[in-house]
């Protein structure tokens, strides 16, 4: 569990730096270049992430369990995941979508984070979910109060990306239900348990 939850901690941690010290942030940015600054933001970002991944997956063999999903709650988690993998592809390409969900990657990391924890129900699925859950919920808090939103890179503005995000992204939700989750994570959300 020690892995994991210092990969949480390193990948969450990175990620938080807009939120807990936004000025130290762009002291960086300013003193190291843009450049520079990204360079290191990917480095820990991807460290953290594999060492998340691996922890979890050592993790999750021996975590203990803290309450049983009922089933309903799994067919219920199937469809909040629906709009996930559509507001994730709209985060870079903005339409309507984007404009009225202001933050559509942030919506998806709730959404996400909240099915799961509705269908996971051992330690170390709480904690990487609720720590996911309670980034984004904070993450936009501190959007809301930023004076100068930053711009996030993405396609030039069109209608055909509505239209992209929703299409690409129910049939990236329809792959990962019957294929991709079970080859990544090793479990199907299909399966019965």
């Amino acid at each position: 569990m020690t892995l994991f939850i210092v990969g949480l901690v390193l990948f969450l941690g990175i990620h938080s730096v807009g939120i807990v010290a936004p000025a130290w942030r762009d002291a960086q940015v300013a003193r190291r270049g843009e450049a520079a600054w990204k360079g290191l933001y990917s480095v820990a970002s991807v460290l953290g992430f594999v060492l998340l991944v691996v922890g979890y997956g050592w993790a999750r063999q021996t975590s203990p369990v803290l309450y049983a999903p009922p089933v309903a709650l799994r067919h219920f988690t199937l469809l909040l995941m629906v709009p996930v993998f559509p507001l994730l592809l709209a985060a870079y390409l903005p339409g309507r979508i984007q404009s009225t969900v202001k933050h559509p990657m942030l919506a998806a990391v709730k959404l996400w984070a909240l099915a799961h924890l509705l269908a996971n129900g051992t330690l170390v699925d709480v904690v990487l979910f609720g720590a996911f859950l309670a980034w984004a919920v904070l993450d936009r808090i501190a959007i809301k109060r930023r004076a100068q939103p930053r711009v996030v890179p993405g396609a030039p503005r069109s209608a055909a990306n509505d239209v992209i995000a929703l299409v690409g992204g129910l049939a990236l939700y329809g792959a990962f239900v019957m294929w991709v989750h079970l080859w990544l994570i090793g479990v199907s959300p299909l399966a019965p348990r």
